[in-house]
């Protein structure tokens, strides 16, 4: 692929393999997500609350080493980061058949597992949108961002529906082994990637200067830089609502659907399914509708249309012939607006923060919005304990649609391309004084 972007994103090799690599790994995720939940729900008989935990411990490790995740990242290159992430989850996924084998299993072990794979997921997270750009100029990264995440819909149209096969023929603990393998294979994708990662050698300044400026003065430089930028402080605000809320829908929508709708676990994968087909086009189709709308009016309509088709979770009820019906047409519909927003989302906050600040500026986002997921799922969990799953879910979705008010009010809606965003006389004065 020539470097001005003129080819299709499919002729490169090296983000080719970066593509083989994350789909696998993001298909055995999907297997791993529903088998652990599963795991509790069906063979320790885990209580709403515990679910809430499990869901909160998974996203913690955001908060705990978010910031300075985002100060390696800067510091080192990007890749052997992704490496250690990989090959370290894959071993810790392989003790939960372990303990299962040897009678050992317990929602102890479990929620050790989800908050140490956590932890790695952050730094693999954060590293992952860092190297993106390091690999490609700024005007192909919507059609990359669009390439993994069709690659990340055709994961979530089979993982989960395998995974609700997978807990019912195999059991739970050993679902979790094809997730460890699939780790192993993204590893080698990454490893066998030949080009070099642009601004290593800058990254390798940044880490000689790091241990004379203190990761303190880093991680507030990245901060500062999502604070002052009304873009970043949008796009921030929007997801860190969006996953508070989103974490009342996640952490509850297993047991509702199987505990109070009566559903299934294989259908449970499947309606999750379902969704992938329709993140799958929207995925297909995202850089065509960003560039027909514009990215701003294009993440305001896709996020408030995917809360508004929430509603027919708490809503649903019937036979569950019925209720797999309609939960079914909302994953079909709703998926594909999230799929496009969450597409044009990271390729503007790609385009918009400095090379050098990638690493920090992106922690500092993932934080925002991340931290606020594991307070979200406990609530959950408290609240539908104390009254109904169906009214917890109820409020989450209230809470999706109204993350779309952050950039109705901000510069984010008069965006029109990412490539051209940091181009805003005010926006680079802001990027400019911080970098």
């Amino acid at each position: 692929m020539g470097r001005g972007g003129r080819h299709s994103i499919w002729g490169d090799r090296d983000f080719a393999k970066l593509w083989a690599g994350q789909t696998v790994s993001t298909f055995g995720s999907h297997i791993t997500a529903m088998a652990i939940p599963l795991a509790a729900l069906l063979l320790l008989a885990a209580t709403p609350a515990q679910m809430g935990a499990l869901v909160a411990l998974e996203a913690a490790p955001v908060l705990l080493v978010g910031m300075l995740a985002g100060v390696w990242v800067d510091r080192l290159p990007r890749r052997p980061l992704l490496l250690a992430a990989d090959l370290g989850r894959a071993a810790l996924l392989l003790t939960v058949p372990a303990t299962y084998v040897f009678g050992r299993l317990s929602i102890g072990v479990l929620f050790a597992v989800v908050f140490a794979t956590g932890v790695l997921t952050v730094l693999g997270e954060i590293a992952g949108q860092a190297y993106l750009p390091g690999l490609l100029p700024a005007e192909r990264l919507v059609e990359a961002n669009g390439a993994l995440g069709t690659g990340a819909s055709v994961a979530e149209i089979g993982g989960p529906s395998l995974a609700g096969a997978l807990v019912q023929t195999i059991g739970a603990p050993f679902a979790l082994l094809f997730d460890a393998a699939s780790f192993v294979f993204s590893a080698i994708c990454l490893r066998l990637i030949g080009r070099r990662e642009r601004g290593v050698t800058h990254t390798a300044k940044a880490a000689a200067m790091g241990a004379h400026s203190g990761v303190w003065s880093e991680i507030v430089e990245g901060l500062r830089l999502v604070a002052r930028h009304p873009i970043l402080r949008a796009l921030a605000g929007s997801m860190g609502t969006f996953e508070f809320f989103g974490n009342f829908i996640g952490a509850l929508y297993a047991l509702y659907l199987i505990r109070a709708l009566h559903l299934a676990p294989a259908a449970v994968g499947v309606l999750v399914g379902l969704g992938g087909v329709s993140a799958l086009v929207g995925s297909l189709l995202a850089e065509r509708i960003i560039r027909r709308l514009g990215i701003g009016p294009t993440l305001i309509g896709t996020l408030a249309s995917y809360g508004a088709l929430g509603a027919v979770i708490p809503l649903a009820g019937g036979p569950p012939v019925l209720v797999f019906a309609l939960l079914g047409a909302a994953q079909l519909l709703g998926d594909a607006f999230i799929a496009v927003h969450l597409i044009g989302q990271v390729s503007l906050r790609q385009a918009v923060i400095p090379a050098r600040l990638l690493g920090r500026a992106g922690a500092s986002m993932h934080v925002l919005e991340r931290g606020v997921g594991p307070i979200g799922a406990l609530l959950a969990g408290l609240l539908a304990q104390a009254t109904a799953p169906r009214l917890a879910i109820a409020i989450g979705v209230a809470g999706v649609v109204a993350s779309s008010l952050w950039l109705v009010a901000s510069p984010v809606r008069g965006v029109r391309a990412a490539s051209s965003a940091q181009d805003t006389p005010a926006l680079a004065e802001v990027a400019g004084e911080v970098s």
